[in-house]
């Protein structure tokens, strides 16, 4: 688990990590939260729910980015939770811009949030990723703002 706040290179680092794994060999999936469950939802939708989740299960490393963004509804939360139970003793890598404690009230389910997140917690490495944005590094300047110095001539 890597958190933090946003722009510190959570997402970053996972890529990374994933990359080491595919040169080791690996099959891995890396994708928003925010996607695989949507994907999870059609498959509700149009009765492939089966087939998706078994795609989800497949890859060696799962990278879960922008873990707990939003308050869950109740299919979402037990998509989750299925994807995490299905996947035991299988590497997955979630970032997230919240620590493990604040996800609790983001599912509908009290039961169903401390079982997922009792496998998922107690589990894993944390890791906590503070500091400033890179982010602002990489705007580009406004044409507006006078420099630092003045030009070299």
């Amino acid at each position: 688990m890597l958190f933090g706040p946003v722009g510190v290179g959570k997402t970053h680092v996972a890529q990374a990590l994933g990359h080491l794994a595919v040169r080791q060999g690996a099959h891995v999936r890396l994708a928003k939260t925010s996607r695989i469950l949507a994907d999870l939802a059609g498959g509700h939708a149009d009765r492939t729910w089966d087939k998706r989740i078994r795609e989800l299960v497949r890859p060696d490393v799962l990278i879960l980015d922008d873990f707990a963004m939003r308050q869950l509804g109740a299919s979402q939360a037990d998509d989750l939770y299925e994807l995490v139970s299905e996947r035991q003793g299988r590497s997955l890598i979630i970032t997230s811009n919240r620590a493990p404690s604040d996800w609790y009230p983001l599912f509908p389910n009290p039961v169903v949030a401390e079982s997922l997140l009792d496998r998922l917690i107690n589990t894993s490495h944390q890791v906590i990723m503070n500091g400033p944005s890179y982010r602002p590094n990489k705007r580009p300047k406004n044409p507006t703002d006078k420099p630092d110095k003045p030009p070299v001539r």
